[in-house]
């Protein structure tokens, strides 16, 4: 009997491991939640990066525009800044909203590579980022002039997957 209570942690995290294998083997890494897609853009105000007042994410009406969740410590944000860079170009209107970053991580990241947004807020504790259901920075959001969520970009936006999102806001 003792013997069995002397393998019952192995035994039982060998259970954790085949129950965690079949939930690993059965999802679809693939899959990128779309909860917002098809609903209102979150109401919500955040602090302006150059001023620090509170501001509206944008106003009903101003055309399509893409909100770009972005981070200094990320480095994917940093692969895919020069399409940003590219969208501005394009006439593009892209907010940026720096998640869960220091002001002057933000500013510095911004002034080295360029800035690419019509608006910069800050989402310091990621209240945003919750509201618009992000799963991990970059993420993307096509919003159009009525305010509803049109599309939703997961990862670094390459020119192709920049384009798919534009050909979505017509």
């Amino acid at each position: 009997m003792k013997r069995w209570l002397a393998f019952s942690p192995l035994i039982v995290l060998a259970a954790l491991a085949v129950l965690f294998a079949g939930y690993a083997l059965k999802r679809d890494p693939r899959v990128q939640p779309q909860a917002l897609v098809g609903k209102p853009m979150p109401a919500m105000t955040l602090p302006d990066l150059d001023t620090g007042r509170e501001a509206a994410l944008r106003a009903p009406g101003d055309g399509p525009i893409l909100v770009n969740f972005f981070a200094s410590w990320c480095a994917p944000c940093e692969v895919e800044h020069p399409q940003l860079m590219a969208l501005k170009a394009q006439g593009v209107t892209v907010v940026g909203i720096a998640y869960k970053d220091a002001p002057a991580n933000t500013q510095a990241f911004l002034t080295r590579l360029g800035d690419p947004f019509v608006a910069k807020r800050i989402d310091r504790d990621g209240r945003a980022g919750l509201e618009f259901g992000v799963t991990g920075v970059p993420e993307t959001y096509l919003v159009g002039s009525d305010g509803v969520i049109i599309a939703k970009h997961t990862g670094p936006l390459t020119p192709d997957a920049a384009e798919n999102l534009l050909k979505q806001a017509k």
